[in-house]
């Protein structure tokens, strides 16, 4: 998640999760208005407060699986229009804080508390209705020194067998460069806001290393989706910089020509990209640029557009109990946050429809939600369920794909729905809101929170 400090993850007598939701930056500020700065959990802030669920296994980093290797020849590809496979991808789930978390400064799956990723885990959330997994990515010390940048063939082969648990499960998986550009991580290295002479140097590293990684996957069919980065920007949380903003532009026309090079099933693969920080209203911006992409083979635009969407900041990312709104929408009555309502959802969706989606490209919302508050309000998690339930039906309604953030974390401050220990489902009713949502047939009567049914006039 977005944040100002990151603490790295401590072990102690025990591992912990951390806490917030997973990525860099500004979660509150990723949609139109926003500006609230936010606590990055995903970059390793961590504790161990109470409800937090204990780590299990004593592997250090270990898989199920023996290393994988390229697949010899390409895999039978399927060939998915725009509204083919956003309907495929139905709704997704971010096994977040696992393999972007750090341990001393090392991606490492365990660095941040949580335990060792599994098949059975990636099959009960195949089993619970999600069509889709994004598997958040850090390379960092696992890159070797220039010209060659060669990105260590163990953590490939790790990121491979996650990888093919997704796929082996009938779900898609999305890979990205996740935490290689946040300012906020000592070693980052894709960093948008350094100077012109340094920028040779780092788009040279970027390229290597997405060669590497598209070379090991360019036999895979259509379910592995490429996503180029992940909430990049110059740390600082005003307007973008033109000339930040043209290195982004820069980094995904690089991934693309990148990717598309390696050839096989790569010339034709769906790919992400994300404009300023993820965020959608600077994603609207005529600043974005998206890439010609003249190297795809397919019969039509293979690029998808990634935001993420965590509005109002109050309720969905705010750690601070004495500020946070545990109530949202039409219903709240008490410690309610009534900004980015309802209509608001439906704007924003909207929007993402008329500038992307119905020009022919898709738009993934790659991360949402809400972190659980009920510690605070016992309500809260209706009001979760409620403002799950709208956002994920008014982005399926605009063609979008939505993908719930997930760290892991259970209860107080996290956004699991699913313990990995115990390999269980933790939050019934919000997947049941998410599934009733992407599955409806159009717009339908979302009930209200239970309790809270009458509208407030106010």
């Amino acid at each position: 998640m977005k944040s100002v400090f990151k603490r790295l993850a401590a072990f102690a007598a025990a591992l912990v999760i951390t806490l917030c939701a997973g990525c860099n930056s500004d979660k509150g500020n990723s949609s139109e208005n926003s500006t609230s700065n936010v606590s990055d959990s995903s970059q390793g802030e961590s504790s161990s407060p109470e409800g937090a669920s204990s780590v299990g296994s004593s592997s250090d980093g270990a898989s199920e699986g023996e290393n994988s290797e390229t697949p010899d020849e390409p895999k039978e590809w399927h060939e998915l229009s725009q509204t083919e496979i956003t309907a495929a991808m139905g709704m997704g789930w971010n096994l977040g804080n696992q393999l972007e978390a750090l341990r001393d400064g090392t991606p490492h799956e365990q660095g941040w508390g949580n335990p060792v990723i599994t098949n059975d885990l990636l099959k009960l959330v195949s089993e619970q209705g999600f069509k889709t997994v994004r598997i958040p990515v850090s390379y960092l010390t696992h890159i070797g020194e220039g010209p060659d940048y060669t990105v260590e063939k163990e953590w490939l082969d790790r990121i491979q067998e996650v990888v093919d648990y997704v796929i082996d499960n009938g779900m898609f998986a999305i890979i990205n460069m996740h935490g290689d550009g946040y300012y906020t991580i000592d070693g980052a290295w894709l960093l948008c806001a350094e100077p012109a002479d340094k920028q040779t140097e780092i788009k040279a590293k970027y390229e290597a290393v997405w060669r590497q990684i598209a070379d090991r996957f360019k036999n895979y069919d259509e379910h592995l989706i490429f996503e180029s980065m992940n909430e990049e920007f110059d740390g600082q949380y005003g307007g973008p910089s033109d000339e930040a903003y043209g290195n982004i532009n820069d980094y995904n026309r690089i991934f693309t020509d990148t990717v598309r090079k390696t050839g096989s099933n790569n010339t034709k693969r769906w790919l992400l990209i994300p404009g300023w920080n993820t965020n959608i209203q600077y994603t609207l911006m005529d600043t974005f640029k998206i890439p010609e992409d003249t190297l795809c083979e397919a019969d039509g635009k293979r690029i998808m557009i990634s935001v993420h969407y965590y509005d109002p900041y109050n309720f969905t990312l705010n750690e601070d109990m004495n500020a946070a709104k545990t109530q949202w929408g039409q219903y709240g009555v008490e410690n309610v946050e009534k900004s980015n309502n309802e209509a608001y959802i439906k704007g924003v969706m909207t929007k993402l429809n008329r500038q992307f989606v119905s020009e022919g490209y898709p738009v993934v919302i790659g991360e949402l939600g809400v972190q659980d508050k009920t510690q605070k309000d016992p309500a809260h998690n209706e009001f979760r369920r409620y403002w799950l339930e709208v956002v994920v039906s008014n982005a399926k309604q605009q063609g979008c794909v939505p993908v719930y953030w997930d760290n892991g974390y259970i209860y107080n401050k996290g956004f699991a729905v699913f313990d990995r220990v115990t390999v269980s489902v933790t939050q019934p009713t919000l997947i049941e809101a998410m599934m009733r949502a992407i599955n409806a047939d159009g717009e339908y009567e979302i009930a209200a929170p239970e309790g809270f049914e009458v509208v407030d006039a106010a």
